[in-house]
């Protein structure tokens, strides 16, 4: 098995959840051999989650160690933006960065939006409800991961970003 309990795992559009246990639902899936790992939201802990053992690789990976999440931090400035023209195809590379579960995926949506935002605030227009909806749930499995990592409240998170490039870059 790939994962244990204990383990934080992130969990596309979810985010980051603890697996509680490792079990089988019924007694058919035991003579199936077919194991579940039962999973709590970080979020959520009220809410369950079951995904199937043998369908996890696609479905999960392990959260990022604290040293991969200031990894990642420190090179913030580099990673390029998704630029996209395109509304509908704008839409759906958001949807594939959420769906990937990729943190770099996740800051290169975030960066691009903002960029956006700030473009179209300079011409007196708002953001889109597209673009506020991404930002926001791109933002939320970002901070949510990089917080678990580094042991800080995802409300922190962001400031704790910038304060570390303003510091260094």
């Amino acid at each position: 098995m790939k994962y244990e309990i204990g383990d934080l795992v992130s969990k596309p559009v979810t985010g980051i959840c603890k697996i509680e246990d490792i079990l089988y639902l019924t007694p058919q899936d035991e003579k199936n051999n077919k194991l579940y790992y039962l999973m709590k939201p970080i979020e959520d802990e009220k809410d369950k989650i079951y995904v199937p053992v043998s369908n996890s690789d696609s479905r999960l990976r392990l959260c990022l160690t604290k040293e991969e999440a200031w990894n990642l931090i420190k090179r913030i400035p580099e990673i390029p933006t998704a630029w996209i023209n395109n509304e509908k195809m704008r839409e759906q590379n958001y949807k594939e960065a959420v769906k990937a579960n990729d943190p770099e995926a996740l800051v290169a949506i975030i960066k691009m939006i903002y960029q956006r935002k700030q473009k179209r605030l300079a011409q007196g227009k708002k953001c889109t409800a597209t673009d506020a909806r991404y930002f926001q749930i791109a933002e939320n499995l970002l901070y949510m991961e990089l917080g678990a990592a580094i042991g800080k409240p995802k409300k922190e998170v962001c400031e704790t970003i910038i304060e570390y490039i303003t510091d260094n870059c």
